[in-house]
């Protein structure tokens, strides 16, 4: 059955993927799975992760913060609701090395989580893309914001804190063009430490990391 897996996926790897390359890292990304972009990389040159914590990947897609995560993370715990990126991010997690603390769950945002489920690091690559009309394939998923873009970004704000330990962070990604300032407001009023760490400029956009803490958390 493993080998079968294994051959499978290599499979689909070689014939419907690009492939990346971050640091020492290469990675693949399967058809129907958000390619890492400025946004990804964002974050991936600003994550800070200690030896023996716990990880959680919201919206993990190709799977590039949870394999680099698992580099010095205790367990990770991968969620995405495209069934295409659960793959490729096995997949990834596999070639390079770390498949036995990446666990990778299909869900949408929380809602695969038991209450209780607490973690040292939540990332969030959000979809801040303002669209009116509703997603159509996996892949809008990884973009799709809903209404003024905030959709997705505020569902995730209502339950991050509930799935974060008391001297745990957040990292997020956003766009200027969702209202960074709502989502430092909401932080704050949740009692973190909410600012922006990093920022990419686009065309048309700021591409900002923002990392919270507990208030009086160092």
């Amino acid at each position: 059955m493993i080998i079968q897996l294994f051959k499978e996926m290599f499979s689909v790897a070689d014939n419907n993927t690009s492939k990346i390359f971050f640091k020492d890292k290469t990675l693949y990304v399967f058809n129907g799975v958000y390619e890492p972009a400025e946004d990804t990389f964002l974050i991936a040159e600003n994550l800070e992760v200690h030896v023996g914590e716990e990880v959680l990947d919201v919206g993990t897609g190709c799977g590039i913060l949870s394999v680099l995560s698992a580099q010095k993370a205790a367990t990770v715990v991968a969620l995405d609701i495209n069934p295409n990126a659960v793959k490729c991010t096995k997949f990834n997690a596999n070639i390079n090395g770390v498949s036995d603390k990446v666990e990778v769950i299909r869900g949408s945002l929380f809602e695969p989580l038991r209450r209780g489920d607490l973690f040292d690091v939540i990332i969030f690559n959000a979809p801040y893309l303002p669209t009116e009309e509703k997603p159509n394939s996996w892949i809008n998923y990884a973009w799709d914001g809903g209404n003024k873009g905030r959709e997705t970004i505020d569902q995730f704000l209502a339950h991050a804190a509930d799935h974060l330990k008391p001297e745990g962070r957040m990292f997020i990604v956003q766009s200027t063009l969702s209202d960074v300032e709502q989502t430092l407001k909401k932080m704050r009023k949740q009692g973190f430490d909410a600012c922006v760490i990093a920022e990419q400029k686009a065309e048309f956009e700021t591409i900002t990391l923002i990392q919270a803490k507990r208030c009086g958390k160092s």
